[in-house]
């Protein structure tokens, strides 16, 4: 296949939802354009649009706030992460504050140039939410410019703006608002005066603001101390950039000046490090910024702006956060279809075998189908299967050992961690009572501060949590099923932060955030020694739900397995790697026990006789897998019942062998044929029933 380079492929129906906002020179609400990662969010408005919104009378400000986050992000050459930001090192707040203002500012200039603001307009502004007398007489007694008794604060307005003009550099105003071209960027005299008056009156108000905010220093220091809450003191660090959304909204007109602003990773404001009390915490900071936004658009309409997140907290949470279902338009988008997907990337990328594959093990994800043809045009995964007879198979299988090891596993130990902060929150009596009083297992978390034990509670709610996702086939309709208490379990939440699981709007599921990170929940971690040895990885298992780390622990101890032959089926080269064996067992005792021993083999042919030997070998490895799979819970069993707690997963651990055999006689059943049924008489007695004093891992 010649190595073709990944195109971006349009998509109508989105770009046209999109357009038709931003068309608009002012909007009532603010958009979120969010869904789950890698479904080409960010490239749809990087690659697509921002072309077309800067073009004629319109200009769009983009911001991303994690541009600077260098070790994950493509300006830095490097690449987003499948995880959540909040699970990497987060940026300064002053960063994020500094880029969103920069841009604002440099929007702002242009909205001058073209003459749409004036100085009277800024200061119509500013005179409506600030007091601008004090600050005013600071600004001139600064400039050492007598200021009378009794003046007018837009007398004192224009005597700042022009003592301003005199202290501060025309040439650098000229070259921000674009008066430094040859003929004043053809303008005459009086409109480049007009623009510079313009430009300093701008200036005046950011001291103005940054001197008022200065004012309020002490107090915003000691909220910070204290975690309290002050809405005067979050609007004094969010006043810049709202003053310059609010002026940009007014000169808006359409054919003539249309800005846009798009705010990408929009979550990333919500864990930015705060590194000093010159202003609020950055959750506050994020909230109070957005709450402005609203506010500005329903009470005098605002710039179109768009939010752009993969955080699932702005398809439903924050809905009901800021107020009520319809307070933002909402926009999800979920990537291609299998269907759209196939028609875009096959035969370009993929011949038709190879996209079957990657549909039943990946999905259509394209953050996924782009990563899964980088490896396949990769050298160095050449390189690294040397002369081995290497497949697509063994790529996808290399593919999901990189998503296992790399993207699952690290972030199922930092959930591990937040869960440990809840219990650690419950004993500070943090966590409200209401949400702790019922049955549920989470709600009665470990009093002791002993971080053993907390480990080891955190790991059992995570392991059943997980274990009971998996048996909702990892899908709830949280609103459909009535099952919002689903997000008071701190499993659920902490697997939400850290970007494994996606809480859906429409249709309103809890998933995970793409079918190969599903693939990996619902299978066991891999170990990273399987990245070295391609052709043993072996986590592309087709049986949802089963734990394989006990297939491979039984290999070991019976024999190697063979490399997979040209020719077959994923499938049967998924089985034949990890069930085929060097020398066959005995079969004399399976003889038996299926009736092989009789004389003419139970009038079965040879081949009948070799089939049902192999299912009974078969069912002896399930039995093998579950008493090892319960073995290795069995300090967690002992621990339960030392504590007398409860946990299903361990409780289903014990019962695992008797219901698959019910599971499998019920689906042999047939009437006329094999029609099975089971009595258990006494039945009250199980509950009564002497545990093995020397066994403490059975209840």
């Amino acid at each position: 296949m010649v190595n073709k380079p990944w195109k971006i492929i349009p998509r109508p129906l989105l770009e046209t939802v999109l357009n038709n906002h931003v068309q608009r020179h002012r909007v009532p609400q603010p958009l979120i354009l969010h869904g789950p990662r890698g479904v080409g969010k960010t490239t749809l408005i990087l690659n697509r649009l921002l072309g077309d919104w800067n073009k004629g009378p319109h200009i769009a400000g983009y911001v991303d706030f994690a541009q600077s986050i260098t070790e994950h992000h493509p300006d830095h050459q490097q690449s987003y992460p499948w995880t959540s930001w909040t699970s990497v090192d987060p940026p300064l707040l002053s960063n994020c504050k500094t880029h969103l203002e920069n841009c604002l500012e440099s929007m702002t200039h242009k909205a001058i140039k073209l003459g749409t603001l004036s100085s009277q307009q800024i200061f119509t502004t500013m005179n409506k939410w600030h007091g601008l007398n004090t600050a005013l007489r600071r600004v001139l007694q600064g400039c050492k410019v007598p200021v009378p008794e009794k003046a007018s604060v837009s007398f004192l307005w224009e005597r700042a703006v022009c003592a301003l003009s005199v202290r501060r550099n025309a040439d650098e105003i000229d070259l921000l608002v674009g008066l430094d071209e040859e003929g004043g960027g053809g303008l005459s005299v009086e409109e480049a005066s007009y623009y510079r008056e313009t430009a300093f009156a701008l200036r005046l108000a950011k001291e103005v603001i940054k001197m008022q905010q200065g004012w309020r220093g002490n107090a915003i220091a000691h909220m910070n101390r204290t975690n309290g809450f002050s809405k005067t003191l979050a609007n004094s660090c969010t006043d810049w950039p709202l003053l310059m959304i609010e002026l940009l909204s007014q000169a808006a007109e359409i054919g003539f000046f249309q800005p846009k602003l798009v705010l990408n990773n929009i979550e990333i404001l919500k864990s930015a490090i705060q590194t000093d009390d010159s202003t609020v915490s950055a959750s506050m900071y994020h909230d109070n910024l957005i709450w402005r936004i609203i506010a500005l658009g329903a009470n005098e309409r605002c710039l179109p702006v768009l939010f752009v997140t993969s955080d699932s907290y702005y398809s439903y949470q924050a809905f009901v956060d800021f107020g009520f279902p319809d307070i933002f338009i909402s926009r999800e988008t979920f990537g291609w279809t299998p269907q759209e997907a196939k028609l875009h990337v096959v035969p370009d990328y993929f011949s038709a075998s190879e996209w079957t594959i990657i549909a039943d093990v990946l999905g259509a994800n394209s953050r996924h189908l782009f990563e899964l043809y980088a490896l396949k045009q990769s050298n160095h995964y050449q390189s690294l299967m040397g002369n081995k007879a290497g497949t697509f198979e063994d790529i996808v299988d290399a593919y999901l050992a990189y998503l296992q090891v790399v993207v699952v596993n690290p972030a199922m130990e930092k959930a591990l961690v937040r869960l440990q902060r809840y219990a650690a929150d419950v004993r500070r009596g943090s966590i409200p009572d209401e949400k702790l009083r019922f049955g549920a297992a989470w709600r009665h978390p470990p009093r002791s501060e002993d971080p053993t034990l907390c480990s080891e509670w955190a790991k059992i709610q995570l392991m059943d949590f997980v274990q009971a996702l998996v048996n909702t086939e990892l899908a709830v309709n949280y609103l459909g099923d009535y099952s919002l208490e689903i997000f008071e379990d701190p499993s659920a939440m902490a697997l939400v932060e850290v970007g494994i699981l996606y809480t859906q709007r429409d249709p309103s599921f809890f998933r995970p955030i793409s079918q190969g990170i599903k693939r990996c929940l619902a299978h066991p971690r891999a170990n990273e020694d399987e990245l070295l040895e391609l052709n043993q990885i072996l986590v592309a298992e087709n049986y949802p739900g089963s734990l394989l780390q006990a297939f491979d622990a039984w290999l070991q101890n019976i024999g190697s397995f063979t490399q997979s032959s040209q020719g077959l089926t994923f499938s049967n080269i998924v089985i034949k790697k990890r069930c085929r064996r060097e020398k066959p067992p005995a079969t004399n005792g399976i003889d038996l026990l299926v009736g092989l021993d009789e004389k003419g083999g139970g009038s079965l042919s040879v081949e009948e006789a070799s089939y049902c030997r192999e299912m009974t070998f078969a069912l002896r490895l399930a039995k093998e897998v579950i008493k090892m799979q319960q073995s290795w819970r069995g300090n967690a069993i002992a621990h339960m019942n030392r504590t007398s707690g409860f946990s299903k997963t361990l409780a289903n651990s014990c019962t695992d062998w008797p219901l698959l055999m019910t599971e499998l006689l019920s689906q042999a059943a047939e009437i006329g044929f094999f029609q099975p049924k089971l009595v258990l008489i006494n039945i009250e007695i199980l509950k009564s029933v002497r545990c093995d004093e020397d066994d403490e891992s059975r209840d």
